[in-house]
């Protein structure tokens, strides 16, 4: 049975969205830091996916991984070199998210110089990227849905395993609790530090890839969707890991399939103003929700449900 393009777009945007805004949450969670470098992380795994197809064909998942890999290099080399160091001296949160904007600007300028190479040596147009062209239908649903429904479950799953069922991911859960009582019991929090920013990293060059799919790819793609990443991350709520997910597809959801219905009402020329949605999204959640949909008491309101459903 076949599913409308709109919704299976709207899933895809959806489930993208919400690993950008796990790994956005998880770092926050883990270092107290803002990574606005996320924006251009996702982009260099969009063109980590566009590459590895022009250049050696196949389908773009099987790059996924490679972007996954490539992002989580982007989050080592920011965190040894710029977050790390930043960290052992007590920086603010303020100057912890300003360095990461640098980093941010940095990668862009990279971004820029590769579009640049890839013109000159091999003749391509990577400054706008369809890569919806490369995708197939299975069942009569196109594969994106499927797959990035599918990968982000996967990875939410695994690594809500990772965290309760091994003994380093107690060891992250700690830190994240309690640093210095952590560091008293003996768990190296630079360990944990390192790695919340592989996984940051990663997610974010793998969701710039999986959402590649549904929109125009370009230099400043990231920067494109990087109010969309943070309105999802904060009304999730930045104290709870999982909840970032939860807010990237409420917000993904609501952007993807709220533009389309205004669309049809008003006329295309709204679609200019797209990023206005997950701005109200956040402000609405600022002002009235602060700790987002992790902080609402869902098992008291279960509770008196149940209590009134008896009644």
């Amino acid at each position: 049975m076949a599913v409308s393009p709109i919704i299976a777009d709207g899933i895809t945007f959806a489930s993208a969205l919400a690993l950008l805004a796990f790994g956005i949450t998880l770092l926050y969670v883990c270092t107290r830091t803002f990574n606005f470098a996320h924006a251009s992380m996702a982009t260099w795994g969009l063109y980590v996916m566009y590459t590895g197809v022009e250049l050696f064909g196949g389908s773009p998942y099987q790059y996924l991984p490679l972007a996954f890999l490539f992002g989580a290099l982007l989050g080592v080399i920011c965190y040894v070199f710029i977050n790390g160091p930043l960290l052992r001296r007590g920086a603010s949160e303020v100057t912890l998210m300003m360095s990461t904007l640098g980093y941010d600007i940095l990668l862009l300028s990279l971004i820029q110089i590769y579009c640049d190479y890839l013109t000159r040596v091999y003749k391509l147009y990577p400054r706008m990227v369809t890569m919806s062209k490369y995708d197939f239908e299975i069942f009569g649903v196109r594969a994106a849905t499927i797959v990035s429904l599918a990968s982000t479950i996967g990875i939410l799953i695994a690594l809500h395993l990772f965290l309760h069922k091994t003994r380093f991911g107690v060891a992250v859960r700690a830190t994240i609790e309690n640093p210095p009582l952590a560091n008293i019991i003996g768990i190296n929090s630079e360990i944990v530090y390192m790695t919340s920013w592989i996984i940051g990293g990663g997610l974010a060059s793998l969701g710039g890839a999986m959402i590649s799919m549904v929109l125009t790819g370009n230099p400043v793609m990231g920067s494109l969707i990087v109010v969309s990443m943070f309105a999802a991350s904060i009304l999730g709520g930045l104290f709870s890991i999982y909840g970032g997910a939860l807010g990237g597809y409420v917000v993904g959801l609501a952007e993807y399939m709220g533009l389309y219905a205004l669309k049809l009402s008003v006329g295309p020329w709204i679609l200019m103003y797209r990023p206005v949605i997950p701005l109200i999204i956040m402000a609405v959640t600022l002002l009235f929700l602060p700790q987002g949909l992790a902080g609402i008491p869902w098992a008291s309101i279960i509770e008196k449900f149940k209590g009134g459903e008896k009644r």
